[in-house]
């Protein structure tokens, strides 16, 4: 993979390039506008509350195992439903 590639696709995740060190070695901090005014912008305050599966089940006062012990549950359903059926396809042509 090109290193051209690995920039673009990593892109989003980098921060913007704006504390250079020629700006944050200057000693008079005159320099550092641009990097301030990227972090005013940024949200104050606490972060919004988390949905999902586990904020839903297992967190707080609604806590529960319900939704771990169904999954067991239907991962053992299809196992053996696929584990009957391919001894129903055994027991097609030969008997024990």
């Amino acid at each position: 993979m090109h290193a051209s590639l690995i920039r673009r696709s990593l892109g989003g995740l980098v921060p913007p390039k704006i504390a250079t060190p020629r700006l944050v070695s200057g000693g008079s901090g005159e320099g550092l506008g641009p990097l301030v005014e990227f972090y005013s912008k940024l949200p104050k305050g606490n972060a919004t509350p988390k949905t999902g599966l586990k904020a839903r089940f297992a967190n707080g006062d609604n806590a529960s195992g319900t939704p771990y012990v169904l999954g067991i549950l239907a991962i053992f359903g299809i196992g053996y439903t696929l584990d009957y059926q391919m001894h129903l396809k055994h027991h097609k042509n030969h008997a024990h």
